[in-house]
């Protein structure tokens, strides 16, 4: 068995019938050791299920999530694993790495690096729809059956990937995603850096562009809370909503007055999200 498939359990919670796990292994296309999480419900013990791919945001790890949101009750009455990466390289020490919350440590932005130093560690893109996959594939009762979504820079994340492998994905959602990185400070940021000053390149990881080049018909479903101190700067989901409606790109678009960028606004919805990526999930 090689480096890459070999597994190491860091630790593991019984939690609503079925585990917690959170396991450490070697990642080929970051070239570092990676923790990532995963949550099996009680079905898994005796049948395959489907998966769930949750993409965290900036600071996060794979334990926020796991954490906070309150997903595993849902999971286990609905039969749906749960995998969680981590959100970037960890211990890699590149310059820079751990200077802004916002790029290199914890700030992966889903992308394949193309820029000195990044390049060398910073392939998240295909950490999450590779290597990642294929070490899940072999190790856990899984039976091919897939969704995604996640939160902020997860949601971008979510976002593109489905975008841009149609038919990979049985659904696709999203909290507070950044849907226009292009044009928001913290894309602009992370993708001249990882990815230099060639738009061309910043265009494959944009969901706004993604959708206006007709990338997929994927249906989007996405939830943003209206008191988030992030949503003029960062998120700006009417973009997302103006170019959808312009190339008639199917998106639900839900606006939840009073609720900001946190877990508890995560953790208010998630059984909406849950059961929706059921629905997808459990159809032959």
């Amino acid at each position: 068995m090689s480096m890459s498939e070999t597994l190491e359990l860091v630790s593991a919670n019984r939690s609503f019938g079925g585990w917690h796990k959170r396991y450490r292994h070697y990642s080929r296309a970051l070239d570092c050791d990676m923790i990532f999480a995963v949550y099996l419900p009680p079905q898994a013990e005796n049948e395959r299920v489907p998966l769930l791919w949750w993409l965290s945001g900036l600071t996060c790890n794979d334990e926020n999530f796991m954490q906070k949101a309150g997903a595993h009750r849902i999971a286990a009455e609905l039969g749906v694993a749960i995998v969680c990466p981590d959100t970037s390289p960890r211990g890699t020490d590149l310059p820079g790495e751990h200077e802004s919350f916002d790029l290199g440590s914890g700030a992966g932005f889903y992308v394949n690096a193309t820029e000195s130093p990044w390049k060398a560690h910073y392939r998240m893109y295909d950490y999450v729809i590779e290597e990642l996959p294929s070490v899940v594939r072999q190790h856990f009762p899984v039976n091919g059956r897939e969704s995604i979504s996640g939160h902020s820079m997860g949601g971008h994340g979510a976002l593109i990937l489905a975008l841009r492998h149609p038919g990979r994905f049985r659904s696709v959602s999203a909290f507070s995603p950044v849907v226009n990185p292009m044009n928001c400070p913290w894309g602009q940021q992370a993708f001249n850096a990882y990815l230099g000053d060639d738009q061309a390149r910043w265009r494959q990881y944009d969901a706004c562009e993604l959708v206006a080049n007709g990338a997929s018909r994927q249906r989007l479903f996405i939830d943003q809370g209206e008191a988030d101190q992030f949503l003029e700067e960062q998120l700006q989901p009417e973009r997302l909503e103006a170019v959808c409606e312009e190339h008639d790109h199917p998106l639900t678009l839900r606006r939840q007055p009073g609720y900001d960028h946190s877990y508890f606004f995560i953790a208010s919805f998630i059984e909406d999200h849950l059961r929706y990526h059921a629905d997808h999930l459990m159809k032959r």
